[in-house]
């Protein structure tokens, strides 16, 4: 008999181990999928035209919290484990919880789902989300580019809409947003690469989307989300490391992996943080991955007019999910507000609406900056009323996108933005031309 099977996901990570390890294979009978971390993505189905001969009528996803019932219900004999950015001892807890259902818990070996590329793979991912990897990401492609390579992304998914919309999506020009009805969480990642020259592919089907980006590009940039691992097979790993959160690149899943597998791990945001806690994280670094370049890197504040921050009553917009499963209590946007003298950074728990405030309760930690949260039209309602709502004199926007684009603001805004810089010793460009040497002449033999 086959054994029956629950997949824990976000919307990501889930679809792609079920694609590459469960769809058609007869040893394993998927009675569902359940969804957390994001909001709304739960109580739709896993399109029939992608789970394949097995299931005709495709795959239910359930809340997270219906996991202990559906594990009895059902009588389920194993339980996936498959979303990221998550402690050690809470993934534990997840299982403690499958085991007293009488379920097994079970983790997937990061290379079990990774596809193969014909093309030359440069993975971008991180210890934690926030680290810093989509400035990394763009930086990669300016080298390369510089190179005479032609480059091609490919970003962790985010299907958050109708998932039979989304099997492979590409993205060239603005009007691709528009077509793919993209949320703010997908804009963030895919609009700053594109005004760059890019080309971005996301979706659910990374074989499918594999083969098209392999006819397009010279090499393929698999642009990591939250501190997942690759879905395609590296020939350079290159992991984002954080000194503002030392420590927790052994203290969440799979975090510690993508450190563990690191050829270049990158120290990111050395002029914000402390020298002992930058190297702390070197110290991680040498012990846990010894094999590794460690690279030091400065994440540089771009404001193009600071004097208009100079004591003003700030609104601070940070990017969403730095702040949320991130468990950054702060972004560049506070830090330029600090550093350009702003006389008080606004509080925006009193203003929150709807959607915004409900995310204030499930992150308490976030105290003194506004997340950026759009999963969806009706998210975007609320955090356009929220920003209006707040008693400032400026609104700092620090999302990667030019956010007035999506949503009408009554405050004066300016944004900031950040971007990847070498800081001293070793150069990304020359450790990563290198790598990519090495990796191909290891490839010959």
């Amino acid at each position: 008999m086959a054994n029956r099977l629950l997949i824990m996901g976000a919307a990501g990570r889930d679809f792609h181990n079920f694609l590459t390890c469960f769809r058609d294979n007869p040893l394993y009978e998927v009675i569902g999928f359940t969804a957390a971390q994001i909001p709304s993505i739960e109580n739709r189905s896993f399109p029939p035209e992608l789970a394949g001969s097995l299931y005709p009528q495709g795959i239910p996803i359930f809340p997270e919290a219906e996991l202990p019932e559906l594990i009895r219900r059902h009588a389920i004999d194993l339980v996936v484990f498959s979303y990221s950015d998550v402690a050690h001892v809470e993934v534990m807890h997840k299982a403690s919880e499958v085991l007293a259902a009488g379920a097994d818990f079970v983790l997937i070996g990061a290379a079990k789902s990774m596809l193969s590329a014909s093309k030359p793979v440069v993975s971008v991912c991180g210890v934690r989300t926030g680290c810093g990897k989509s400035p990394t990401t763009r930086k990669v492609c300016r080298i390369l580019h510089d190179q005479g390579k032609k480059v091609v992304v490919v970003r962790h998914p985010m299907p958050y809409g109708d998932l039979g919309d989304q099997v492979v999506q590409r993205f060239a020009v603005r009007d691709d947003f528009t077509r793919c009805n993209c949320t703010i969480e997908e804009l963030e990642e895919y609009e700053p690469l594109v005004e760059q020259g890019i080309i971005v592919y996301a979706g659910i089907d990374y074989g499918e989307i594999l083969q098209q980006a392999e006819k397009e590009a010279d090499i393929i940039i698999w642009d990591g989300g939250n501190n997942d691992t690759p879905f395609y097979r590296p020939n350079v790993h290159i992991v984002l490391f954080d000194p503002l959160r030392p420590g927790h690149e052994r203290l969440y899943h799979p975090g510690e992996t993508n450190m563990l597998m690191a050829d270049i791990a990158i120290i990111n945001k050395v002029d914000s943080a402390s020298p002992e806690d930058v190297q702390t994280v070197e110290n991680n670094i040498r012990c846990h991955a010894p094999a590794a370049d460690i690279i030091l890197a400065d994440s540089a504040i771009l404001v193009n007019d600071p004097e208009q921050i100079r004591g003003k009553r700030v609104l601070v917009v940070e990017d969403g999910p730095t702040l949320t499963h991130g468990e950054m209590p702060y972004g560049a946007g506070y830090l330029a507000a600090e550093r350009f003298g702003a006389a008080q950074v606004i509080g925006p728990r009193p203003f929150a609406v709807g959607s915004i405030g409900d995310t204030f309760k499930k992150y308490p930690h976030i105290k003194k900056i506004l997340p950026a949260m759009g999963y969806g039209a009706s998210q975007m309602h609320d955090l356009e009323e929220t920003i209006n709502s707040s008693d400032c004199d400026l609104v700092v926007l620090a999302t990667p996108i030019h956010l007035t684009r999506l949503i009408s603001i009554r405050h004066p805004t300016i944004r900031v933005r950040y971007e990847y810089r070498d800081r001293s010793g070793l150069d990304l460009a020359t450790v990563l031309t290198r790598r990519l040497a090495t990796a191909a002449g290891a490839g010959k033999k």
